[in-house]
């Protein structure tokens, strides 16, 4: 694989890996509302990520600045327009996904990325006319089993699944069809605009400010590990990567989830889940096969 290829490769997996083990923090959180939690995430990473660029990316935000005063009328509602949807797209998969994991449970959370990569394979080949090749048909058919398996346990979790992947996936195309924009720059104006969407709820209905530090550590911990990193490594990679390839490494989420599940909060298990995953994994590797020789053999 090429040195480029091979750095937004890396770059799509880590968020994955780190959004699998997201629900540790989160059921620290459990006393808290889910909606407090989001409240604070988002500005919080507000705060972060604007002190990031005001600082050390100043002169990335006015090339964008200058880009964005010369484009046409027409292509400037354009920009604002998806970039708006994807702060509501985004701000929607949060809340829902907080709200899986404390109130629902961790295979709902853990569920929803395992539908997310053939919705977005699906969505990149009707709307961003990316091509599928046999072999990742193929990917695709094995991971279906797997999800098909896996949801024959209880339509309730399955349906809150489907809303968070329904986010997310619109949320990874939309970020595709924005070119031309510094990633971090758009994360920052999406998280301002994920502020004010969630501002109103937060003068109306907002419990007491929180004053303990265990809460306090725990949201910015997940407004810079779990926020700011792998959403900017996530916009990275979809630079030099299909949205149907960075679709299917979404399977590491929930396999990373399943393992943190098991081993960190005692769950059960059974054969036929152990069963699933383990197809999961197979088809990632059927999917990235490609890719994963190119990199064995630069290796070598």
């Amino acid at each position: 694989m090429e040195k480029g290829k091979s750095r937004f490769f890396i770059a799509g997996i880590v968020p994955y890996i780190i959004w699998g083990t997201m629900s540790i923090p989160l059921r620290n959180l459990k006393a808290f509302p889910p909606q407090e939690i989001l409240y604070y995430r988002i500005f919080v990473s507000v705060i972060v990520v604007w002190a990031s660029i005001l600082l050390f990316r100043r002169e990335n935000l006015q090339k964008d600045y200058l880009h964005f005063k010369a484009l046409p009328s027409a292509k400037k509602r354009r920009l604002l327009l998806l970039t708006v949807l994807s702060a509501v797209l985004i701000t929607g998969n949060w809340f829902t996904y907080i709200y899986a994991v404390n109130s629902v449970s961790l295979k709902a959370a853990a569920f929803a990325y395992m539908v997310c990569p053939l919705i977005t394979a699906l969505c990149g080949f009707i709307l961003l006319k990316e091509q599928l090749s046999r072999i990742k048909v193929i990917a695709l058919g094995v991971a279906l089993i797997s999800i098909i398996l896996l949801a024959a346990g209880s339509v309730h979790e399955v349906l809150w699944a489907i809303l968070i992947a329904s986010f997310y996936v619109f949320y990874i195309i939309l970020l595709k069809v924005i070119k031309d924009v510094d990633k971090f720059n758009l994360l920052g104006i999406q998280l301002i605009l994920s502020g004010l969407i969630i501002l109103p709820l937060y003068f109306t209905s907002s419990a007491p400010f929180p004053a303990a530090t265990s809460f306090w550590l725990h949201i910015f911990l997940i407004a810079i590990v779990f926020t700011i990193i792998p959403l900017f490594l996530n916009a990275y990679a979809l630079v030099g990567m299909p949205s149907s390839a960075l679709g299917i490494l979404i399977y590491l989420n929930p396999i990373v989830a399943f393992a943190v599940a098991f081993a960190y909060f005692k769950e059960d298990i059974d054969v036929h889940q152990l069963f699933a995953y383990l197809l999961l994994l197979l088809s990632i590797v059927i999917f990235n096969a490609h890719l994963l020789k190119g990199m064995m053999a630069k290796k070598v």
